[in-house]
């Protein structure tokens, strides 16, 4: 064979279906992160007395708080409720992500995606 010549396939055994694959998973990947991003989370602590909304960037949008839960005697207990309504809130947006990504990639471990999850 002469140098510089090579058999069968040129990308070194690579399938092109592999990689055509691997491009429409990107593009999918993208779109799905895109819309998680704007997608909102909302939840309540406290029986409804606190009220957080956050989107897929993990920003707090909003914090809502009825009046009848402030209490000048036990602003902890507000406290606590805003940091679970925030923290819940956060957690409903993983976990939607984690299944996004398990449902995209078929349940393929493929780390942290550029920052996905």
């Amino acid at each position: 064979m002469a140098k510089g010549s090579f058999r069968g396939n040129p990308m070194g055994g690579i399938n092109m279906n592999v990689i055509k694959q691997a491009q429409k998973m990107q593009q999918d990947m993208l779109k799905m992160q895109e819309e998680m991003e704007n997608k909102e989370y909302e939840a309540t602590v406290g029986g409804g007395m606190v009220k957080a909304v956050v989107n897929g960037k993990h920003t707090v949008l909003s914090v809502e708080i009825n009046p009848e839960a402030v209490d000048p005697e036990d602003v902890e207990m507000l406290q606590d409720m805003v940091v679970a309504a925030v923290n819940e809130a956060m957690r409903m947006a993983e976990a939607e992500a984690s299944a996004n990504v398990s449902k995209l990639t078929g349940g393929l471990n493929l780390g942290d995606l550029g920052g996905l999850l």
